[in-house]
């Protein structure tokens, strides 16, 4: 297909396009057996200062494909795609993505990123088209939380450190602020602005008490979110946040188990959780809190020259 088939958006999608899109990644999901999609660009069809563009392409009565162009970080743009099961093998994908492509150059980045399934057949054939390469792995970790050791009585704590929930409207410069501290290097994670917490909190999913902030004095140190959604028999650590100046004293451990028993009293099967690969710190933690690596996203991006 050509690429004046894709039709180029700034700014948030209309109400019935941003719905399209949800329907598109729903037929691919079911198809596939995974999202097709991440949370954070559905979280953005329709944000009014998201830094995005977005890509469509048309088919009769709906979308054949989808792509999110991610222009907020410095470097390389992120991009995620999605094509329509009956639209696969016709060019839909490799054109979003060549366009994506130009429309990043075109913006100063330093090319793309494209996300997939670690071992997909059609993502790595999308990127031998296109000369992109591996650059970043996400692990999905997991463990059973029927079986094996669980914290058992309260957890404990650092001298001085005490836990409590969240509150909304007093606590999120807090959250934010040891986010991006703790995140700082971090392309998606460490960029979260209050508008993306906002989205967040207006989701089904989000609730308050999910949220467990670790304080020093007055000060917040580090922070475990987790995500419950209703009919799922398991968790996800959503964000397990230190702040630097507070690493060293066992505060990754004590979130982690935090965390554990929050979702085993809530009589949760399982916790999950993302992170990089290359993390060995942070995958060494919950290795011993009896995480194992479950799967992988990659990320297939343009290689600056040497």
């Amino acid at each position: 297909m050509d690429n004046d088939q894709v039709e180029h958006v700034t700014g948030p999608l209309a109400v019935a396009d941003a719905e399209a899109v949800e329907r598109l990644a729903r037929a691919a999901e079911h198809v596939d057996g995974r999202p097709a999609l991440s949370e954070q660009p559905l979280l953005r069809l329709t944000q009014d200062d998201a830094p995005v563009h977005h890509l469509l392409v048309r088919a009769e009565d709906d979308l054949a494909g989808y792509a999110q162009l991610d222009l907020g970080a410095p470097g390389a743009a992120s991009v995620e795609v999605v094509v329509h099961p009956f639209a696969r093998r016709h060019g839909v994908g490799t054109t979003l993505v060549a366009v994506a492509r130009d429309t990043a150059r075109t913006a100063g980045a330093d090319g793309i990123r494209v996300w997939a399934e670690g071992g997909d057949p059609a993502a790595q054939g999308l990127a031998a088209r296109l000369g992109l390469e591996p650059v970043r792995e996400l692990v999905l970790m997991s463990r059973d939380l029927t079986s094996g050791t669980l914290p058992t009585g309260p957890v404990p704590l650092p001298d001085g450190v005490a836990v409590r929930r969240f509150v909304v409207g007093q606590d999120e410069d807090a959250l934010l602020r040891v986010n991006a501290r703790a995140f700082d290097w971090h392309p998606e994670q460490g960029r979260m602005s209050l508008a993306d917490l906002r989205a967040r909190q207006t989701e089904p999913w989000f609730d308050a008490a999910d949220i467990l902030l670790l304080e020093e004095g007055d000060a917040l140190v580090a922070f475990v979110w987790l995500k419950l959604v209703q009919g799922d028999d398991a968790g996800e650590l959503y964000v397990v946040a230190v702040d630097p100046d507070a690493q060293g004293r066992g505060l990754g451990t004590v979130t982690t188990a935090l965390a554990l028993r929050h979702l085993a009293d809530a009589g949760l099967a399982q916790a999950t959780l993302w992170t990089e690969a290359d993390n060995v710190r942070a995958v060494a933690t919950y290795g011993r809190a009896g995480f194992t690596t479950a799967s992988s996203r990659v990320q297939l991006g343009d290689v600056p020259p040497a």
